[in-house]
């Protein structure tokens, strides 16, 4: 088992070799919108998890993820031989590619604000103009001297 923050080190390696190599070695155009996320690597640094993700060539354009899954596969062979020469380990890991899901998440929670925004908006709409359902003072009043009167007497004929 290797030292945790070795293994940190070399996931971090890892990520930064794969990233370049697809940016500058691998000339398949389907990796033109690949961006490299973040890598995983197993306690005994056999095996690397590199995480991706597809932007599409404009915000109205939906990215291919089969695509990029498909020129990932083909060049594991190449990228798996340029972590090995880059990080000068004894045993180079293999290279697992998975669809990073930060950007739907993303998506997804920007709708959940945006579904809030509209409902606190609504409930300020309603707010206007609204009078309370109570009384306009709800607590009791205090009490008047004379009923305080009434227990003294009670207390000095005990």
């Amino acid at each position: 088992m290797a030292d945790p923050a070795r293994a940190r080190k070399l996931a971090k390696r890892i990520s930064q070799i794969v990233a370049h190599a697809i940016e500058h070695d691998i000339k398949d155009p389907r990796l033109n919108h690949v961006t490299i996320t973040d890598t995983k690597i197993t306690a005994d640094l056999h095996d690397a998890t590199v995480y991706y993700t597809v932007l599409g060539e404009n915000l109205e354009s939906t990215p291919d993820h089969a695509g990029a899954a498909a020129a990932l596969e083909s060049a594991r062979g190449v990228l798996r031989t340029k972590v090995g020469q880059g990080t000068g380990v004894r045993y180079t890991p293999t290279l697992a590619f998975v669809a990073d899901s930060i950007p739907e998440e993303a998506k997804h929670i920007e709708d959940l604000l945006a579904k809030a925004r509209e409902a606190d908006a609504e409930v300020a709409r309603r707010a206007t103009g609204a009078q309370h359902a109570g009384e306009a003072d709800p607590y009791k009043p205090p009490r008047e001297e004379a009923a305080d009167d009434e227990f003294a007497d009670e207390e000095t004929r005990s």
